[in-house]
């Protein structure tokens, strides 16, 4: 069993659209950042190769790198989970935590985590969805996201067993 942790900030920026766990949420503002700025995919991406000591999503796609100026974050995930199972796990549970002022994500968190289990190839009672708003903290024009992962031992593939030869008689 593995646990690997993850967490990602953007703030809010007019003309971009919003993009939380791979889903596009209506709102006036989208995030800020290289890619598409998607906290909670960004924040899974790096609790994923935390969890098999893989190094973070700035090492496989720097923003330094003009080619992933924009780019979907579901790329980064799907490197992310390409890492657990070639180190021979596969994602058991997902815990999230969003903390936000706006928008309110409660409408939206079946949707989320339906999508997110959906990418990880799990059942979406394996994802948890949460949100939190700052109150008081100075982070109203930003959103931020914590993640847990757990990872457990991938099952081995049944073998089949090899054909018997027909024996000469």
């Amino acid at each position: 069993m593995r646990i690997g942790y993850g967490w990602d900030s953007h703030e809010f920026k007019s003309g971009v659209p919003l993009k939380i766990g791979g889903i596009e949420l209506p709102y006036d503002k989208g995030l800020s950042g290289h890619s598409d700025g998607d906290v909670l995919l960004h924040a899974l991406t790096d609790a994923l190769l935390g969890a098999v000591a893989a190094g973070d999503i700035g090492g496989y796609f720097p923003p330094s790198d003009p080619k992933w100026k924009g780019a979907d974050s579901v790329i980064f995930l799907q490197e992310a989970l390409k890492q657990v199972h070639r180190a021979g796990y596969t994602v058991g549970n997902v815990d999230s935590t969003l903390i936000l002022a706006e928008p309110k994500i409660g409408p939206h968190a079946a949707t989320i985590q339906k999508r997110v289990a959906g990418l990880l190839g799990i059942k979406p009672n394996q994802v948890g969805v949460k949100a939190k708003t700052p109150e008081g903290m100075g982070t109203d024009n930003a959103a931020i996201a914590h993640v847990a992962v757990l990872l457990v031992v991938a099952p081995k593939a049944r073998r089949k067993p090899a054909p018997r030869k027909a024996r000469k008689r």
